[in-house]
């Protein structure tokens, strides 16, 4: 069969803007690269002796992508090659280019993992939305999501992975970890995350998810009765969480009716989760360990902040580049 150049991209007669570029173009404008690229050079190899090591633009957007699109080391390898669009987005060109192999990728995220830089980019990211307004930080959701890790023995061991436990939901049981977040009551961001094995309460991480400077503390009925520890974190904090509706006398109509308020404020919680597990499919564990999979959830986080908020941080950066801004 013959091959024509419209074949290859950028000689097709016509060109379609995919859901995959388009995406890439609005994250691609609003991540803060030039902030996030200053917490890591000092601590980036640089050339000398041996190898030139890739621009440090490259490497991190190829880390991005790995928390967009789930792939592991040899698939982010892979996919480089095959895919044009996310050459285009970590700026390589396959010409002239080498690509990273997955031993590079893996080196760049063990990096981060030792300086626990993933940690330094959140904040980063939590003082970019609050310079642009977009944190008002005078009310905190709290709450936790399990995410699950491989229950099998079948591994060199024969063994689970010791850091991660088993926890009860409802008649279910699951093995893994739980997130532990901190949600702007207003705008639903996460400037807040803690990362524990699955059978650790949610009410132990609660002091660790408040900043302190709270009006109203927010969670379910799991955090009734943490009253003192809300004042010893949040001295000015009114305690908003739900409250448990059954009781010996039947079921409590009032108390169900200010729940049902409240899980209306509780709701932006889940919508973090949904952008986590939904959009960027971080449904299951990555690594062994909570240290790991800990920095990829202060990653994670920072970007999910950054995609919920990207229409309003375009429109933003759009009016104060504009002259006489």
């Amino acid at each position: 069969m013959q091959c024509r150049f419209a074949e290859y991209d950028g000689f097709r007669k016509q060109r379609k803007i995919t859901r995959r570029e388009a995406f890439l173009a609005e994250m691609d404008r609003v991540v803060p690269w030039a902030r996030l690229e200053a917490l890591i050079e000092p601590h980036y190899p640089v050339a000398g002796n041996g190898r030139k090591p890739y621009p440090l633009s490259t490497i991190l957007r190829i880390h991005f992508l790995q928390h967009w699109y789930g792939y592991s080391d040899p698939g982010m390898e892979e996919a480089l090659h095959d895919i044009p669009v996310l050459r285009r987005f970590a700026r390589l060109d396959a010409g002239t280019s080498r690509m990273p192999d997955e031993t590079t990728i893996l080196n760049f995220r063990h990096l981060l993992e030792a300086h626990r830089l993933a940690e330094s980019l959140f904040q980063e990211v939590v003082s970019l939305l609050t310079e642009r307004g977009l944190i008002l930080r005078e009310g905190t959701i709290v709450d936790a999501t399990l995410i699950a890790a491989p229950p099998s023995t079948k591994n060199e061991g024969r063994k689970r992975d010791p850091e991660m436990t088993s926890s009860k939901k409802g008649n279910q049981w699951h093995f893994g970890m739980k997130a532990h977040i901190g949600v702007d009551s207003k705008e639903g961001i996460v400037h807040s995350v803690c990362s524990t094995a699955a059978s650790v309460s949610d009410v132990h991480m609660l002091p660790d998810l408040l900043h302190g400077g709270e009006k109203k503390v927010w969670g379910d009925a799991g955090y009734q009765g943490q009253i003192e520890a809300i004042r010893e974190a949040a001295p000015a904090a009114q305690d908003m969480t739900s409250r448990r509706v059954k009781t010996k006398a039947g079921v409590d109509q009032a108390e169900k009716r200010k729940n049902r308020t409240k899980a209306r404020v509780r709701a932006k919680v889940e919508w973090t989760f949904g952008v986590l597990k939904r959009v960027f499919g971080f449904t299951k564990v990555r690594y062994r360990g909570l240290k790991k999979n800990h920095e990829w959830l202060c990653a994670s986080f920072a970007l999910v902040n950054l995609y919920r908020k990207r229409k309003r941080l375009a429109r933003i950066d759009q009016r104060l580049a504009s002259p006489g801004a």
